[in-house]
């Protein structure tokens, strides 16, 4: 066996730890190693090159890099050995820059460490195999999941691209918490005027198919083969026969309060859930109809002359194959159980953001006029308090919403808009205004409409008359602060929607620690999961604006399209394989398998692996007991020579 090492300095960052001189020398006393370099950046041009060089000029079975993390180089190093004619799975990395370098102080500790670590690799590579990637056939068709801005972008990129789109959304229309917004900031265009076109535009396109009132049940399958089943719920007005004439709602007798309007007007049982919605059909709330088994009322139906009215509606469920996955579930509001001090729940002028966006919103419950809730009076002075709930790792979220100094600062100047003499206080931490012409809309806040922005934390709200007065306090002029005010509108941590981790257990996907999607990288694949295939976007990723969402959307968009377009799509073979002859039956590795690769054959009396479905994490090889499982290039003979090499002195 001949055997190549590559070390790399990765600049100061393997360098000014480990001494990579001393390890290049002690693992030229290898047997097998019949070439030791180092380099500055093995991961750069030239780096890659030397690589390719040597291993033609020294024949080399085999290659071990010793730099960073195989998540970030493994694929740019197999690459290079390819273009050499060396087999790619013949390429092992030695983490010696997160397992060593970045994790100890200590120059001498850090090389013997290093030391041990090349050499484990050494004797694995020396056993490696080669392999050859396993192809699969694609399914031309992408599944986008949620309805909101984020999944409309993705839809008719992936759309336009030339491909099938089957677009789930949960509520009874697109369009997300977009459709709610009065105003965007910094233009402060009309939310409608640009989100309704591109609603329009995915249902109206040929390639999407949008299915409202519908969740995920189930995924099966892997990259460019998933098999989803989708459980539609019933919506009792067929949707191709309604008018959306609106006689059926003027007959139901049924009122209840409205979550498009957050509760802030009132609806009937039969409603459509907003003047632009797509789909423009009615759709009956089961929760709130009098009854439908028995019929008790009946007069919607009675009314409507394109008989659309359909009560015996049982929705169902659809079977559908796609290559890729698009998860774009959004966000939703912080509870406002979570503020007891700031009077939210108890008195009805305090308020969230985007019950305010209501508020201002020409189609709101006021037609666009500013009225507190209470008596639906002017507010002649309001309070807008930020970070209630967000940047609090000790009572709430620790991470920054991001959105709310923009759309705080959105708020106060379209309330000066609507009332010109009335007077708008902001508390604020700090000012984060990060987009592109943010920081002057902030600017033309503070100074051109007068608002003024007080800097320091909120300590309670309470109601003294017709006033709800604030204690806060002014950290710059260092002293307490109390307004008397009309309305206080609170700037509310957002959080994934309900449902989001859910979804991701569906798609085998990871979520951080405050429940949003995990990508695969935070900087190098920020719209990748780990499981291939499925891509994020949206505020489902984490907290972002509207521009930022569209951007990644387009992102995940491209990613899918680039799946879509393959004509085969290639697997990793480092995957689990069954020896038939130890096999006894025992179906461990069936139940214990997180991917579903395994089945047993019931003919044959063995387990087999699905190698377009095992990902290789080598769980079922651990859980057999006769030892009848091995993963590729994994084996217990490499595992067991890397241990014994790591105990040698080095």
């Amino acid at each position: 066996m001949r055997v190549g090492v590559f070390i790399c300095h990765c600049g100061i960052n393997i360098a000014s730890v480990v001494d990579v001189e001393r390890v290049a020398k002690e693992i030229e006393k290898h047997p097998d190693v019949v070439y030791v370099t180092t380099y500055k950046y093995m991961c750069s041009d030239p780096g890659q090159e030397l690589i390719k060089r040597e291993i033609k000029e020294h024949q080399l079975d085999a290659v071990v890099v010793a730099a960073c993390s195989p998540h970030m180089h493994e694929k740019t190093f197999r690459d290079a050995a390819k273009e050499a004619a060396l087999n790619p799975y013949r390429v092992e990395i030695a983490n010696i820059r997160e397992h060593v370098s970045w994790v100890h102080e200590d120059r001498e500790k850090a090389t013997k460490k290093a030391i041990k670590i090349v050499r484990s690799v050494v004797e694995k590579v020396i056993r490696d195999v080669p392999l050859e990637p396993i192809s699969v056939d694609v399914t031309r068709r992408c599944l986008v999941i949620g309805g909101g801005i984020a999944g409309i972008q993705a839809a008719l990129d992936v759309a336009e691209a030339g491909y099938e789109v089957i677009l789930v959304e949960k509520g009874p229309s697109i369009g997300g918490h977009m459709a709610q917004l009065s105003e965007t900031f910094p233009t402060l265009d009309c939310s409608q005027c640009i989100l309704t076109p591109k609603m329009v535009a995915v249902s109206r396109h040929p390639r999407i198919k949008i299915l409202t009132l519908s969740e995920v049940e189930e995924v099966t399958g892997y990259v460019g083969n998933f098999h989803v089943v989708i459980k539609r719920k019933p919506r009792f007005v067929d949707e191709n026969l309604c008018t959306a004439c609106g006689d059926c709602e003027k007959v139901c007798p049924v009122f209840v309060p409205n979550e498009f309007d957050m509760g802030l007007s009132l609806r009937r049982a039969i409603y459509i859930p907003f003047p632009q919605a797509v789909p423009s059909s009615y759709v009956i709330d089961i929760n709130s109809c009098l009854g439908l088994e028995p019929l008790i009322c009946g007069k919607c139906a009675e009314k409507c002359e394109a008989n659309a009215i359909n009560y015996d509606d049982k929705g169902g469920r659809i079977e559908v194959d796609v290559g890729a996955i698009i998860v774009a579930t959004g966000y939703e509001l912080y509870g406002k159980e979570n503020f007891p001090e700031y009077g939210y729940g108890q008195y009805e002028d305090v308020v969230t953001g985007l019950e305010f966006e209501r508020l201002l919103s020409a189609t709101g419950p006021t037609g666009g006029e500013l009225r507190r809730p209470s008596d639906w009076k002017v507010p002649k002075t309001v309070v807008f308090i930020q970070c209630v709930g967000s940047r609090d790792p000790d009572n709430h979220k620790p991470y920054c919403s991001k959105i709310c100094c923009m759309y705080t600062a959105k708020h106060a100047m379209l309330y000066k808009h609507r009332v010109p003499d009335g007077k708008a206080y902001i508390f604020y931490i700090d000012i984060r205004a990060g987009g592109k012409d943010y920081e002057e809309f902030v600017h033309r806040a503070m100074e051109e409409e007068r608002i003024t922005y007080i800097r320091g934390r909120v300590s309670k709200v309470f109601r003294e008359g017709d006033k709800l007065v604030v204690w806060g306090v002014d950290t710059l002029a260092g002293k307490k602060v109390e307004v008397h005010a009309d309305m206080v509108v609170l700037a509310t941590a957002i959080v994934p929607s309900e449902g989001t981790r859910d979804v991701a257990e569906k798609l085998k996907c990871a979520t951080d620690e405050n429940g949003f999607l995990k990508e695969a990288h935070p900087k190098l694949r920020p719209v990748e999961s780990l499981n291939t295939g499925v891509y994020y976007c949206g505020v489902a990723q984490g907290p972002k604006d509207i521009p930022e969402t569209v951007a990644q959307a387009s992102a995940a968009a491209a990613k899918a399209i680039d799946i879509l377009s393959q004509p085969k799509l290639y697997h990793e073979p480092t995957v689990a394989v069954v020896d038939g002859d130890k096999c006894t039956g025992c179906k461990t590795c069936v139940s214990i398998c997180p991917f579903n690769a395994i089945r047993f054959n019931e003919e044959l009396k063995r387990a087999e692996v699905n190698s377009a479905l095992c990902e290789g994490c080598g769980s079922c090889a651990v859980a057999c007991p006769s030892g009848a499982i091995t993963a590729t290039n994994i084996r217990d003979d490499q595992v067991i020579e890397m241990v014994k090499s790591v105990l040698q002195e080095a």
